[in-house]
């Protein structure tokens, strides 16, 4: 009777290891899925705000990359590509712009991830 004591006792630490193990793996998926959905965020934020900067007749001043880096920061991120050619067309422009987040994980110490957001600008909608 004493063996099985101890067979008890070997088995519930088992247990408690393995769920212990499994919690921090899930907090450890979910900073990583906060993470990226901020990266993500910043990334829309940054391309939102560069669209329109590509139309110079809309009366922007600057550059549309100046933009997009100043809302990736204000967002936690780091700007790393943007495709923002100024337009002076009436033409739709599409703007694609690339961001990365640091962040750190439990288990897995430091990471980054990219993030990619875009964002049609059509300068006919300013007419009516």
């Amino acid at each position: 009777m004493n063996e099985d004591r101890g067979a008890v006792g070997i088995v519930l630490l088992a247990v408690a290891a393995a769920t212990l193990i499994v919690a921090m793996a899930m907090v450890a998926v979910g900073q990583y899925l906060i993470g990226y959905s901020r990266a993500q965020a910043a990334a829309d934020a940054a391309a939102l705000a560069a669209a329109p900067v590509t139309f110079s007749p809309f009366g922007a001043t600057g550059s549309a990359r100046r933009e997009a880096a100043i809302f990736a920061a204000a967002n936690g991120s780091v700007l790393i590509a943007c495709r923002c050619p100024p337009d002076p067309s009436w033409e739709s422009r599409t703007v694609v712009v690339t961001v990365r987040r640091s962040f750190r994980v439990v288990l897995f110490g430091d990471q980054s991830v990219e993030a990619v957001g875009r964002a049609e600008f059509i300068p006919t909608k300013l007419l009516g």
